[in-house]
């Protein structure tokens, strides 16, 4: 087994596909090639594969733990792996085929930098391969990687391969993703996921894994030089030292002592960082810090410590909402929505577009539902466009009764 790399930049991943497009299969792949499994792991998988009648061994019982996905030989939740080569670690997401589980797809491509999106060679471009590619593009994923999978299946064809690829790239076009690699693979046999095979020489660029050793998406997505945002979680108080400090977690930029930021409108400079490991020079997206200021300002859960202006204070909204839950949101009923560390009460008065439906619904968001939205919220809050690489222009829809959370929403 590989022992974990230190010391190299991380890619976050998830695999995106129809059902039977070979997605755990291609993970499994991915794992035995880069030998990050245990040997005994491997012989278990071979026994498996022996007793059903397998010719090759079924690489995707390394991925679909679960005794209820085995059985059915599909993958019902979003499976994570850790691997590394050489170069860099990966963390991956393997997540659901069925368009009922889009909601796992959704949660997996949320926290990613790349998708790659499976292709049954044999079938091509299908309605689950435009929903998964319009959910990347609405993410604002910078690096999507399409593979041809089952390329064995259809003997190597370079024609059927070349006719896939064109209807990607004119669906791709359409949506606007601009970085798309398409590499013909099989993940049962091994072609052009890790090793380039000799068995397509009509294809000359490089294989899956070599393609995720060199991705640099995060220099697009991510957000850390960008204006600061910390939404306040508490304001700390020390009477005894005269101590106010303001919590929470940075979701955009950076902020170093000396700065002047934007504090509930009024101009402060930053006195001090402080975090568990002690006081901090400088703090950057993703940290959990204290930030002190060199003068008091009334602020509270929910405001916004930012770099510069914020917009103005609004309390209508458009956005793009996916729904999650299998509780329907009716609309103009009452729902809490949380953006950043605010809660405040909120309706959906308006469905704008449906983007994808497949279970229909006129007057209610249902589940896998895709649609563009006008919400209404009780309380004024700074909203600003969705970024991706943060939280900022992101929100969530709860039930007041529950505190279940139903939707998932992308500010225009």
């Amino acid at each position: 087994m590989t022992t974990a790399v230190t010391n190299l930049p991380t890619l976050r991943l998830c695999t995106a596909g129809s059902v039977d497009d070979g997605k755990s299969t291609f993970v499994g792949r991915l794992l035995y090639d880069t030998k990050s499994i245990l040997s005994d792991q491997y012989e278990s998988v071979e026994r498996v594969s022996t007793a059903k009648g397998l010719e090759n061994p079924d690489l995707s019982l390394l991925v679909d733990g679960l005794r209820a996905e085995r059985e059915q030989g599909i993958t019902i939740d979003v499976a994570y792996r850790y691997f590394a080569t050489d170069k860099r670690s990966f963390i991956l997401a393997d997540t659901p085929g069925h368009v009922q589980y889009t909601r796992n797809t959704v949660t997996g491509l949320s926290t990613s930098e790349l998708v790659i999106v499976l292709i049954d060679a044999r079938n091509g471009v299908i309605e689950q391969t435009r929903r998964h590619l319009r959910v990347a593009s609405m993410m604002k994923l910078s690096h999507v990687v399409v593979a041809v999978n089952k390329i064995d299946a259809v003997d190597y064809s370079e024609e059927i391969y070349n006719q896939v690829a064109d209807d990607i790239r004119t669906l791709t076009d359409e949506l606007g993703l601009n970085h798309v690699d398409i590499v013909p693979t099989s993940a049962l046999l091994g072609d052009n996921v890790v090793e380039r095979s000799a068995k397509t020489p009509w294809y000359d660029g490089p294989s899956v894994l070599e393609i995720l050793e060199k991705a640099t998406p995060g220099a697009e997505n991510d957000s850390v030089n960008r204006e600061l945002r910390l939404p306040i979680q508490i304001v700390i108080r020390e009477h005894s030292s005269d101590y106010r400090g303001y919590a929470g977690r940075l979701t955009a930029g950076a902020v170093e002592v000396g700065d002047t930021v934007n504090a509930g409108g009024r101009e402060a400079v930053v006195a001090g960082i402080d975090s568990p490991e002690g006081e901090l020079q400088r703090a950057v997206r993703g940290q959990s810090v204290v930030i002190r200021l060199d003068r008091d300002i009334d602020l509270s859960r929910g405001d916004i410590i930012a770099g510069s202006d914020l917009p103005e204070p609004t309390n209508q909204l458009t956005a793009t909402v996916f729904h999650l839950s299998e509780i329907p949101v009716r609309l103009r009923s009452n729902v809490l929505l949380r953006y950043g560390s605010a809660t405040v009460r909120a309706r959906v008065d308006e469905v704008i577009e449906r983007i994808d439906a497949p279970q229909g619904g006129s007057e209610e968001l249902v589940l896998n539902d895709i649609a563009r939205v006008r919400v209404t919220v009780a309380e004024p809050l700074p909203f600003e466009q969705y970024r991706r690489g943060g939280r900022v222009g992101s929100f969530l829809l709860i039930q007041p009764g529950t505190g279940d959370t139903v939707t998932a929403g992308l500010i225009d």
